[in-house]
């Protein structure tokens, strides 16, 4: 019998959520990722919880009314990591037309009827606060409301989740031979070290390495259809002294938003351009950032320059290839292609997908590979990822119940810690009193709890896991503060006794 019901290949945001959800149905998980959770595409996103308000102008009403009721869901089961906003969407006079957009906007409300947030309204950009850091061009708008979500926790709370579910998780080991049969054989390397397992059903979540593991692992003599598609963003200094965000229209009929990021700065993207390249080398490319600075140029009255960039970050979509001509028509749909034949383990190859339709890919996926195993039903609508458990109340009020029994604690540290863990902040905190007890300060309220928590808990091995994935505090870290604490994970990692 094979050691494992489903392998999952890829750590990001689908792969995390399919093994979550087969392991809450009783069956036996294997989720390997090559890098960290999430350290590719799923932690290069724009940061959203949306219907894809663009999407209406292909036709997607399938994509954006699915997304709007996900919407709904992660809102329910992730109240510390989705957080409701309302978007501002100027009027151009030389883009769309305001009717245009009052009609979109009303169908998007529409599609998602029976939801929780308001409707979209429209609003005067010249005595509305969101007007003001605006140039004078832009005097009428609307708001619609989406949400902003921390994506890489997201990818680790739901891989936490299945673990915690009695899924295997495997990260820094790489696929490099599965063998088909009756049964899959998989030879796996974590760091040097060969590993060879079993498995009944093998599902492919690769991303945009799918094309390179179904030609180099799989062995695959056929091209997978897939179109590689690179989005970019840029992170400069705040731009708007409010926590709106922005969603503008460029003059190339694509739009670019602009979101509140981490308190001090402003995230703008993204890009839609063809990708063909190295995914180890991945980078936003000059003429990316430039379009970045010139979209919001146009929009804000504060200018925007290269020089002004703190981070530029890029991923890279593997989207099903449907022959689109240009790169921002392709599809962002998910598509779950199950190759089944006879006296073969079956293969379940992923393209597509975006952060907030995970839950419903997971769930699809298992309706696929339901007739090989007969799971426990569909479970994960209604059960919080880990943290998400607020006490029926705010996220804001959870943090102001946080700060009363923990009076120590400063509010930004507070809402930080909050906003990461949730109720699982207290597993930090543990029976501190005072900011000592935590241990070393990194800075910016980063602790040496915090850090073995990681480390202990959430598979960060790396500086880069703390500071870019399980928090964004690589913004605002000095480099002498980023040796000190690479010097305490080299410590923690060499006497793991220390961390419990």
């Amino acid at each position: 019998m094979a050691e494992f019901d489903i392998a999952v290949i890829g750590g990001g945001i689908n792969g995390a959520g399919i093994a979550r959800d087969a392991a809450g149905r009783g069956l036996r998980v294997l989720l390997v990722e090559q890098n960290d959770l999430g350290s590719g595409t799923s932690s290069a996103s724009s940061k959203l919880v949306h219907g894809g308000l663009r999407y209406l102008e292909h036709w997607a009403f399938g994509l954006v009314r699915e997304s709007l009721a996900e919407r709904e869901v992660l809102m329910h089961v992730a109240p510390h990591l989705v957080h409701p906003a309302r978007f501002v969407l100027p009027v151009d006079p030389h883009g769309r037309s305001a009717w245009m957009l009052r009609l979109g906007l009303y169908l998007y409300d529409w599609l998602g009827r029976g939801g929780s947030l308001p409707p979209a309204a429209e609003i005067d950009l010249n005595v509305n606060p969101a007007g003001t850091p605006l140039r004078r061009a832009f005097f009428s708008g609307f708001e619609y409301s989406d949400c902003l979500v921390d994506d890489a926790r997201l990818v680790v709370l739901t891989a936490l989740d299945a673990a915690e579910r009695g899924a295997v998780v495997s990260t820094r080991t790489r696929c490099t031979r599965a063998e088909r049969s009756d049964e899959w054989s998989l030879v796996l390397n974590r760091r040097g070290e060969r590993w060879v397992t079993t498995a009944r059903v093998l599902v492919n979540a690769t991303g945009p390495w799918l094309p390179q593991f179904c030609e180099l692992v799989l062995r695959q003599k056929k091209r997978a259809p897939v179109r590689l598609v690179k989005g970019s963003h840029i992170v400069v200094p705040r731009l708007a002294g409010h926590d709106r965000p922005y969603i503008f229209q460029n003059p190339d009929r694509r739009v670019v938003f602009a979101i509140p990021f981490q308190n001090d700065f402003t995230l703008i993207g993204t890009t839609d351009v063809d990708f063909v390249g190295d995914l180890a080398a991945l980078a936003p490319s000059r003429e990316e950032i430039a379009y970045l600075c010139d979209a919001a140029n146009l929009y804000f009255r504060e200018i925007v320059s290269t020089a002004d960039v703190v981070w530029a970050f890029a991923g890279v979509r593997a989207l099903y290839d449907s022959g689109r001509r240009r790169a921002q028509e392709a599809s962002r749909d998910y598509k779950a292609v199950l190759d089944q034949r006879f006296g073969r383990a079956p293969l379940l190859n992923l393209y597509g997908g975006k952060l907030t339709t995970y839950r419903r890919v997971a769930e699809e996926v298992m309706d696929k590979l339901a007739i090989f195993f007969a799971p426990r039903p569909a479970w994960t609508a209604d059960a919080v990822l880990p943290g998400g458990d607020l006490g029926g109340g705010t996220l804001a009020q959870f943090v102001e119940r946080l700060r009363h029994e923990r009076a120590f604690l400063p509010q930004d540290l507070a809402a930080r810690l909050a906003g990461a863990y949730g109720s699982r902040a207290e597993r930090i905190l543990q029976d501190a009193r005072s900011l000592d007890d935590l241990g070393q300060d990194f800075g910016h309220g980063l602790s040496a709890a915090e850090v073995r928590y990681l480390m202990k808990h959430e598979w960060a091995e790396t500086v880069d896991d703390v500071l870019w994935r399980r928090t964004k505090l690589g913004l605002k870290l000095s480099s002498r503060q980023k040796d000190a604490l690479a010097r305490f994970m080299a410590d923690e990692a060499h006497d793991p006794a220390r961390l419990g």
